[in-house]
C-alpha cells in the first residue's frame, strides 16, 4: 500500500468524519483529500516532477498533513524539517536532497530565507500564512492552479519507491538522509496499531508533525478511523483540556512532556479520567516518573523504542499486557529484533550487545551515501548502535548508545545506569551523564544535573548518595549543575551539547585556576 492508499482506503471504510481539530476549527478527512488533492496539482503547475524533494518545515498546523499528501499524490519525496533546525542545517538538507521546493510558513520563512540564499539552484518557497508576493507563493493560491491530466504513469509511483527523506539529528556530524519508501511506513502504521490495538477514537498530535512522528500518527489514523487533536506547541493546560473535551484515550509523548503534566500544579481541575495510557518514546523515561505519572493519573504509560531508520518503531508495550518499568516493550508484529557481540554472534538472554533489527520496516539505505548504508545494513539487518538486551520474556531493555558508552580504566560503564538513580533523588529534576577525556584513565565520568526549584542539593552530597547504591568505579567523579538539558525537537537530550558544554566549563575552570 502507498500513502495516498492510506487516506482513499480510509473514506471507503469510514466515510467522511472529522479527521483534524486544530484551535476550535475542524477538517474532515474528505476535506483532507480535497486540499491534498488541490496541492498536488498546483505542484505540478510549478514544475513538481516524479521523485523530485520538497522540504516541509513548520509549527504544526493542518497544512503540515495536507502537504504530505499533496506533494506524494504529485509523485514527489516529502523531506519534513524541524522548524527549530539553525539555518546553516536547513542549507545543508535543501542542498544536499536537491529540494525544488519548500513549504513553510512565516513563523519559520526568516530562517529558510537564510538558508537558501547562498544555494545556486534556490527551491520554490510556498508559504502557508503569507499573501503570495515576489519571494514565495501562498499555500493556498497553488491549490487553485490547474494542470492538464497527466499520463496515468508519468506521476504514478510503487510502494517500494522513496516516499520520504528524513534526515537524522546529525548530532555526531553532518545528518544523513534516512530513506523510507510507502511500504516501510504503512507497514510500520499498521503494525504499530496492531501491537496497540488501537481502537477508533481522538489522539493528541502535540509532537512535531514535520518529523517521521507526522507521518506515523496520520498514517495510523487513517488506518484506524481515528481523529488527531493538532497543537502548534505543547501547553499542559491545553493538553488536558483536549483530553477532557475530546476523550482522549491514549497519545504520545516524549518524557519533558511527562514531567510537565507531572508537574502541572491544576491537573485535577480537569476529568481525565477517559486517559488509558500514554505512549513514551525518543528518550530513556526514568522508571521514577513513570511510577509517580501512573499513580498520579491512573494511566499506563507505554514506553517503546524506535529509530528513523526503521520508519521508526520497533518495540513497545502492549496495552493491557504486562508492563515492565525501565524496558522498552516488545517487538512489533514483522519486526525481528536480535543482540549481537562485537563479532555479530548472538548474545544470551541478560547480556548487552547492540541491537540489530529486521522487518519490512527497516530503511533501504540513506540518500546518496553508500558508505554509511553500507555501516548500518548488512546481511539484511539495520545495525541500531543502540546498546541492549533482552530478558526471558522477549522485553527490550536499551542500556545505551553505543557511541555514549564511557570506557573508564577499561571498563565499560553505562550511563543509563546512574541516570535512573540520580532522576530517583528527590531532590533532582533531571540528569544525563556523559564521558570527557582524562589523561590518566581514558574518560571519567561526569553527571549533568537539573536541580528541582528551592533544591539546595550539593555535588558531594550526589556523589555521596552515587556511591551508596553502585560501585565506586561506576560512579561520577564530578557534577555540574545546569539550569536545563539541551534538547532536539523531540525531546532527545544532546549529549553533543552537554559534552561541549563540560569541556568549557573545566577549560575556563583551569584557566581561573
Amino acid at each position: 500500500m502507498k500513502l495516498k492508499d492510506v487516506l482513499e482506503t480510509n473514506i471507503e471504510k469510514f466515510g467522511e468524519y472529522p479527521f483534524i481539530y486544530y484551535y476550535g476549527k475542524q477538517f474532515t478527512n474528505i476535506e483532507t483529500r480535497k486540499y491534498s488533492n488541490q496541492l498536488a496539482n498546483g505542484l505540478k503547475h510549478l514544475g513538481i516532477k516524479k521523485g523530485d524533494r520538497v522540504i516541509v518545515c513548520m509549527p504544526n498546523c493542518p497544512e503540515v498533513l495536507f502537504a504530505y499528501q499533496g506533494i506524494t499524490r504529485a509523485g514527489a519525496i516529502i523531506v519534513p524539517i524541524m522548524f527549530m533546525l539553525h539555518p546553516k542545517e536547513i542549507h545543508y538538507i535543501a542542498l544536499n536532497s536537491g529540494a525544488k521546493a519548500i513549504i513553510t510558513s512565516s513563523y519559520v520563512i526568516g530562517n529558510v530565507e537564510k538558508a537558501i540564499d547562498a544555494l545556486e539552484e534556490k527551491p520554490l518557497l510556498i508559504t502557508t500564512d503569507m499573501p503570495t508576493n515576489e519571494r514565495a507563493y501562498n499555500f493556498y493560491d497553488v491549490m487553485k492552479k490547474e494542470v492538464p491530466p497527466l499520463e496515468h504513469a508519468e506521476n504514478e509511483v510503487s510502494e517500494d519507491d522513496i516516499a520520504v527523506i528524513l534526515y537524522t539529528s546529525g548530532t555526531t556530524g553532518n545528518p544523513k538522509g534516512v530513506l523510507l519508501t510507502h511500504k516501510n511506513l504503512v507497514t510500520n502504521a499498521a503494525s504499530s496499531a496492531k501491537h496497540n490495538e488501537t481502537e477508533q477514537g481522538n489522539t493528541i498530535g502535540v509532537l512535531p508533525l514535520a518529523h517521521v512522528y507526522g507521518l506515523t500518527i496520520s498514517n495510523t489514523c487513517y488506518l484506524t478511523g481515528s481523529s488527531i487533536v493538532v497543537f502548534a506547541k505543547f501547553d499542559p493546560k491545553e493538553v488536558f483540556a483536549a483530553i477532557e473535551r475530546y476523550q482522549v484515550k491514549g497519545f504520545s509523548a516524549v518524557p519533558a512532556m511527562i514531567y510537565a503534566m507531572y508537574s502541572f500544579p491544576n491537573a485535577d481541575q480537569y476529568d481525565l479520567s477517559c486517559l488509558e495510557w500514554v505512549g513514551s518514546g525518543s528518550a530513556p523515561l526514568p522508571v521514577s516518573l513513570l511510577h509517580a505519572f501512573q499513580q498520579k493519573f491512573k494511566c499506563d504509560v507505554l514506553e517503546g523504542y524506535g529509530l528513523s531508520e526503521a520508519a521508526p518503531v520497533v518495540t513497545a508495550h502492549i496495552r493491557n499486557k504486562t508492563i515492565k518499568p525501565g524496558s522498552v516493550g516488545v517487538p512489533l508484529p514483522g519486526v525481528e529484533i536480535k543482540i549481537v557481540d562485537e563479532h555479530d554472534q548472538e548474545l544470551p538472554v541478560g547480556e548487552v550487545g547492540e541491537l540489530i533489527v529486521r522487518g519490512d520496516s527497516v530503511t533501504p539505505g540513506y540518500f546518496q551515501n553508500e558508505k554509511e548504508t553500507n555501516k548500518v545494513l548488512r546481511n539484511n539487518w539495520l545495525y541500531t548502535g543502540d546498546m541492549a538486551k533482552v530478558d526471558e520474556d522477549g522485553f527490550l531493555y536499551i542500556v545505551d548508545r553505543k557511541k555514549d558508552l564511557i570506557i573508564r580504566g577499561g571498563f565499560n560503564l553505562y550511563p543509563r545506569d546512574v541516570e535512573e538513580l540520580l532522576n530517583a533523588h528527590n531532590q533532582v529534576q533531571e540528569a544525563s551523564v556523559i564521558g570527557v577525556p582524562d589523561e590518566r584513565m581514558g574518560e571519567e565520568m561526569v553527571a549533568c544535573v537539573v536541580k528541582k526549584p528551592d533544591s539546595l542539593v550539593s555535588e558531594v552530597e550526589l556523589i555521596q548518595y552515587c556511591q551508596q547504591h553502585l560501585a565506586k568505579n561506576k560512579t561520577p567523579k564530578k557534577i555540574v549543575f545546569l539550569e536545563s538539558l539541551p534538547r532536539n525537537g523531540v525531546g532527545k537530550i544532546l549529549k553533543t551539547h552537554l559534552r561541549k558544554t563540560v569541556a568549557d566549563l573545566f577549560s575556563t575552570t583551569s584557566k581561573e585556576e
